[in-house]
């Protein structure tokens, strides 16, 4: 299980989230996107059709139709009705839930640092999980800080 820690800090989520959806389901996987607030599933919505102008990626919300069709579900739960073994969680919020997945993307800013932390500590004794800390460089490129 690996959990990838993506500390945004010069590119916000609306420009990171696509470009991870984009290499998952090109490579044949599902992603279940979570957010806690309905506020911000819907905006990741809009996002995904409207991101770029020569494509969109085709995605759903969980209860409003076929789940278990969609490459890439929004939810407000851990929960992959869409049977993805791939996890975003986009509001920033640690969830033990990700764990089930074989990887896990935990997003976060600077408003949710401490809990990030938090969550980095907490794996570093659980055996079966690699855990990857990402950074924005000053050119937005990610490198690979821990």
């Amino acid at each position: 299980m690996q959990v990838d820690f993506y500390h945004l800090t010069t590119m916000p989520l609306d420009r990171v989230l696509p470009q991870i959806a984009e290499k998952i389901v090109s490579g044949g996987g599902r992603l279940l996107i979570v957010a806690e607030s309905e506020r911000q599933r819907s905006a990741i919505d809009t996002l995904l059709w409207s991101y770029s102008t020569e494509s969109f990626l085709a995605h759903g919300r969980a209860g409003e139709g076929d789940d278990a069709a969609q490459p890439v579900l929004i939810a407000e739960t851990a929960d992959a009705a869409n049977t993805a073994r791939n996890v975003a969680l986009a509001d920033g919020l640690w969830r033990e839930e990700a764990l089930g997945f074989d990887r896990a993307f935990h997003l976060f800013d600077a408003d949710r640092i401490i809990e990030a932390r938090t969550a980095w500590k907490a794996l570093a004794d659980r055996g079966g999980i690699e855990r990857r800390y990402w950074k924005q460089n000053d050119n937005g490129r990610w490198e690979q800080a821990a």
